[in-house]
């Protein structure tokens, strides 16, 4: 008595469903263990995404200098004890940079004013309105071509109005909704440390970020001779260095050299400056979020671990429940081999059920993550899938090996006599 694959699957799912709280119980484990990656994956994959979009509009052929490693806009608590030492990035070495360094088309400033100075915190504000979240940088009048943005509305400003010390802002999305939440704010006026500054442009939307926040839709941004002006006190300048098309790599080896020596560093003495490139950044971020990851996995596979057991055990109790269904169906003439695959496929249906119920899980967790923290993104990849439904059958190969060989090698005879 022969039975085609599909009757195989239609008894398996029979079986399933007739124990079915029984069932639910058994791939409690799988589930778990299944929800947890996935989710997991689906959380940094979108967090990644976020960080990689970051870095494409800051520029992916850009290289970023700056005195200390990390964000150089953070207060000087946040810094390494060992880096506040290092002496200030100087302003002139951009200009020197682009001469001496014949792979690099172009070099920009960017002065970042701390969000207290003096002992004052720095605020914008308008009649009725005020924000004290937002961080300001003085840019050179190139940065527009360095790091291109979109914008909501208005413009740059000019070399000129750099030269001349201009009290002109560029303002971030978030800034422009804190202070003019009717919108229209190209053209008006804001005060900002005892100073005035009028709004030639808006920014759109930045795109990407860290966990869905970026710092440049909080950015008040003013020419930089008119940072150098207000600020002579304020020293945290960045260079950023555009490669030419093609020749990145070259630019970052011409960069490191010129700027070792800038800094007068022997051979062998350690950089006293931190140098990166997206590619880097986004790396480095790999490396974090590649440890979450195996922690997750980690923590799912004993999960499925515990699941595969269950299975194992349901599927020894189920041989035990249904011997003379084997007595019966041997004496009819069914092979070994129908009766393994009629015990592998109900194990490989309990376990893939499993992992299917797991998916759905995680994919309606992901869904209300990103519907209650749209700060948040989140992404369900499609391989996080893929390997879920494969992992959770897989267990039921392995797990339901042992009981499927049990089944098919219980004798016929003692079987039908078995009550």
């Amino acid at each position: 008595m022969n039975i085609s694959p599909k009757q195989n699957v239609q008894m398996a799912m029979g079986a399933v469903w007739t124990h079915r709280f029984r069932s639910l119980l058994t791939i409690l484990g799988i589930v778990i263990g299944i929800t947890t990656v996935v989710t997991v994956a689906s959380l940094l994959t979108g967090l990644r995404q976020g960080v990689v979009d970051f870095f494409q509009e800051l520029g992916p052929d850009n290289i970023f200098m700056y005195r200390t490693s990390g964000d150089p806009g953070a207060p000087d608590a946040q810094i390494p004890i060992k880096e506040r030492k290092r002496h200030a990035m100087q302003p002139q070495y951009a200009e020197i940079l682009k001469r001496w360094c014949n792979s690099v088309e172009d070099t920009g400033i960017t002065l970042y004013i701390p969000s207290v100075v003096d002992g004052n915190t720095i605020t914008a504000r308008v009649p009725g309105y005020e924000s004290d979240s937002i961080n300001v940088a003085g840019v050179s009048a190139n940065m527009d071509d360095l790091s291109p943005r979109d914008f909501d509305d208005g413009r740059f400003f000019s070399p000129e109005e750099n030269q001349r010390g201009a009290h002109v802002a560029v303002i971030g999305n978030s800034v422009a909704t804190a202070l003019y939440p009717e919108g229209h704010a190209v053209g008006r006026t804001f005060m900002m440390d005892g100073a005035e500054y009028r709004v030639i442009g808006v920014y759109a939307k930045a795109k990407g970020g860290f966990f869905g926040e970026n710092g440049q839709d909080s950015q008040v941004v003013i020419p930089l001779r008119t940072a150098e002006l207000r600020y002579p006190q304020v020293d945290k300048f960045m260079i950023v260095a555009k490669a030419k098309p093609g020749r990145r790599q070259d630019a970052f080896e011409e960069v490191d050299g010129a700027m070792r020596r800038l800094r007068h560093l022997a051979t062998g003495v350690p950089d006293d400056f931190a140098i990166s490139t997206p590619d880097q950044i986004i790396q480095q971020f790999d490396q974090i979020t590649s440890l979450i990851g195996l922690v997750a996995i980690a923590i799912s596979a004993l999960g499925l671990l515990v699941g595969g057991i269950g299975v194992m055990n349901i599927m020894l109790v189920s041989v035990t429940e249904r011997t003379r269904e084997i007595g019966v169906r041997k004496a009819l003439g069914a092979r070994r081999r129908d009766i393994v695959g009629q015990f592998l496929v109900e194990a490989m249906t309990l376990t893939g059920a499993g992992g299917m119920l797991g998916i759905v899980i995680a994919v309606l967790i992901t869904m209300a993550v990103g519907a209650l923290v749209p700060s948040l993104p989140s992404k369900v990849p499609s391989w996080a899938l893929i390997a879920g439904f494969t992992v959770s059958v897989a267990i039921g190969v392995f797990f339901g090996v042992w009981p499927a060989m049990k089944a098919a090698q219980l004798d016929p005879v003692e079987a039908l006599r078995y009550e």
